[in-house]
């Protein structure tokens, strides 16, 4: 990745742009990946395209060009997360087959913190009194048991009208085998009620387990109607402005889509800012050759981290939105959509400080975001954040804040750090602010220490890949916490995630349940499942990718006879034959062995769901240059700041990033600065300039230098 702000004349332009819980990070690339420029703006939660806006006409103007010129836009947006969270959606009604009204009320059966006598039960947005049936029934392998009569629509229109739904989640028994009965009540529902939405289970999460597959439709009506009107304003809002080409959503599971796909699935836009930051990470790890990376993506809302193998992040079918019990599982509801798997907690440069009621210094999760946000910028935010405490700790310099778009005030942050959380421990505004940072870095460490041990891998053998608008910053703090000796700081790390978008594929895929033995497998009723799978998902990359090659591949869910859940398993990307079946053994087995010790004998295997994911092959890393010996360098400036290692006044070196050459080496401590954020390297770690224009934060020093 190259920085310019005077090539690209004649190389295609490409915007990306990612709206975010508190900063709306613009970039603007001319051809395969050299950027032109980037800016980081306020979020305006109002219209987030007001945001958007201002900084695609920042990077315009920084670059000479126009919006006309743009021959590619990928955007990724919080507003689908948020609108879960913040339960800003439909009125939804579900409609199930006759006899299964309660799956929502029964779910797991079980509760998720067994013996807390308040528990709060997860939120799961519609109530038993839109909870609606009509008579209908599927086999298990699609065959219809009851058919699905029109009186009996009639009477579900009859409730419809009187639950005042704006939208309805339709999941059918075994809809996934057969979906027939689904998809007539919608066509029926479009025709007599065309100002109501409908979400189908067999297109947003054709999968068996009912309670899952309802939740993932019930989430996907209740955003799709608000996804819908806002997917249209943005379009319509950039087109106004001379963009003609069009513009790609980011996706939860590291891919893009149209805006058409996302309006028909906005579920899968859910967490697509985080993903890009990951496929970040992921192409970095590919061109330095790091085979075991850790990615750290801190915002002003939230940190995020995701583990990465061979330059590949590690990936889910499920996951949690809105827990009611932040870390415990099962406590949010669940989403089966392909997924980044990361772990995220409420810790960015926006946390809130404080001091609970048993005097215990606390930061997050809730945050001040951009309105009013930190106290630092003027904007009415009244209690103390993280970004007021690097301020008071010197880490955070005001003249080279965001672009010096964004006013701070350091005597505002060093007051409220003392009124709120100084008062109440016997602490100076120096002392809240250093307690403030030791306890926001411990939070993000433990939650990749514990990321990692359910993952069942180690965080020691890893490098971080440090990034966003307050990873830098924290990296050297948190990487000593959780063990990492090595950081890599990427170019235009501030705006890291939308720097990802530009490197996504364009692809979909689709997860759909058909039971099968392995041993007694139809092979023709599979080979035929892929092909129908295959052509879906073409028809959906074709939009976006046009002409361009596409890869298929094409995966198994398996598991042993009897056991409930399954392991992913690869197979060839073309039909299937007898002759694959005792490779396929053998692989389960394999995977089997290395995630649990050893494989059991004499167990029948079976697989439950097949998937198939097309995509255009990922971008090609360019090679790197070789790399200079490095050289250690005195700065020409120094300033104050308060040692995260021992809490004392110590003269940090203050270099400006653009002056770095490959090999140039600082000794910390030093704050090394550039448009959108600054890079702490702390007393016991060292920074150089490689090659391709990272920055690499090694732990050798002694914590001693001045």
């Amino acid at each position: 990745m190259t920085s310019s702000s005077t090539t690209g004349a004649g190389q295609a332009l490409r915007l990306a742009i990612d709206i975010g819980g508190t900063f709306t990070d613009t970039v603007l690339v001319a051809g395969e990946d050299t950027i032109l420029a980037s800016t980081k703006t306020l979020t305006t939660h109002q219209n987030p395209a007001d945001g958007a806006m201002e900084g695609a006409a920042r990077v315009m103007a920084q670059a000479g060009r126009s919006l006309g010129e743009v021959t590619g836009f990928i955007h990724g947006t919080t507003l689908a997360t948020n609108a879960l969270i913040e339960r800003r959606g439909a009125t939804v009604a579900t409609v199930t087959t006759e006899g299964f009204r309660d799956i929502l009320e029964i779910a797991y059966e079980r509760r998720y913190s067994q013996y807390d006598i308040n528990l709060e039960k997860p939120d799961l947005l519609v109530p038993r009194e839109r909870s609606l049936t009509i008579r209908e029934r599927m086999s298990a392998e699609g065959a219809v048991l009851i058919p699905m009569e029109d009186s009996a629509v009639e009477a579900l229109i009859a409730e419809l009208d009187a639950s005042g739904a704006g939208a309805v989640a339709v999941c059918l028994m075994h809809a996934y085998a057969n979906p027939d009965h689904e998809r007539r009540l919608r066509d029926i529902l479009a025709e007599r009620r065309p100002g109501l939405t409908v979400s189908i289970s067999s297109e947003v999460s054709p999968e068996a387990r009912e309670f899952d597959r309802l939740c993932t439709t019930v989430a996907n009506a209740y955003i799709q109607p608000l996804m819908e009107t806002y997917l249209a304003r943005f379009a319509e809002r950039f087109a106004a402005e001379g963009v003609t080409c069009p513009i790609l959503m980011m996706t939860a599971g590291g891919g893009m889509c149209t805006i058409q796909t996302a309006a028909r699935f906005p579920i899968r836009l859910v967490e697509s800012g985080p993903a890009g930051g990951a496929i970040l990470a992921a192409r970095i790890a590919a061109q330095a050759g790091l085979d075991q990376v850790l990615s750290f993506d801190v915002g002003g809302t939230t940190a995020k981290l995701c583990l990465i193998d061979g330059a590949r992040p590690q990936t889910s079918r499920q996951f949690e939105i809105a827990r009611a019990a932040r870390f415990i599982k099962g406590s949010g509801m669940p989403v089966r959509i392909p997924v980044i798997e990361m772990i995220e907690i409420g810790a960015g440069g926006g946390s809130i400080a404080g001091v609970d009621r048993l005097g215990r210094l606390t930061v997050g999760p809730k945050s001040a975001g951009s309105e009013p946000g930190p106290v630092a910028f003027g904007r009415g935010g009244t209690e103390p954040t993280v970004t007021d405490s690097d301020i008071t700790l010197g880490y955070i310099v005001p003249d080279t804040f965001a672009e010096g778009h964004i006013r701070i005030n350091p005597e505002a942050s060093k007051e409220a750090l003392a009124r709120v959380i100084g008062a109440r421990l016997g602490l100076d505004a120096v002392g809240a602010a250093d307690g403030v940072s030791r306890i926001v870095g411990e939070s993000m460490a433990s939650a990749g220490r514990m990321h990692a041990v359910e993952s069942g891998k180690d965080l020691g053998p890893r490098t971080m890949i440090a990034f966003g608008g307050n990873g830098p910053l924290h990296a050297t703090r948190v990487a000593r916490s959780a063990g990492v000796p090595r950081i890599v700081i990427p170019p235009n790390p501030g705006v890291g995630s939308a720097v990802g978008f530009l490197f996504a594929p364009v692809s979909f895929e689709i997860v759909r349940s058909r039971y099968a033995l392995l041993e007694d497998m139809d092979l023709d009723g599979i080979n035929t499942l892929f092909a129908q799978l295959t052509g879906e998902a073409q028809s959906v990359v074709a939009q976006g990718a046009g002409d361009a090659p596409a890869e298929v591949q094409r995966t198994a869910f398996m598991r042993y006879s009897g056991q409930g859940h399954e392991i992913e398993i690869a197979l060839p990307a073309r039909d299937l034959s007898a002759a694959d079946l005792g490779q396929l053994t053998a692989a389960f087995e394999a995977e089997y062995a290395r995630q649990f010790s050893r494989p059991v004998p004499g167990m029948k295997i079976e697989i439950l769901n097949w998937a198939v994911r097309v995509a255009t092959p990922d971008a090609k890393a360019p090679p790197v240059p070789a790399m200079p010996e490095l050289q250690t360098i005195a700065p020409a400036a120094r300033r104050p700041i308060i040692c995260d290692v021992d809490g004392r006044e110590k003269q940090a070196a203050f270099v400006p990033r653009a002056s770095l050459r490959p090999g140039d080496r600082i000794l910390g401590p030093a704050l090394i600065t550039e448009p959108q954020t600054t890079t702490l390297v702390s007393a016991d770690f060292s920074a150089h300039a490689d090659a391709i224009g990272n920055l690499v934060l090694i732990q050798d020093q002694k914590g001693g230098a001045q």
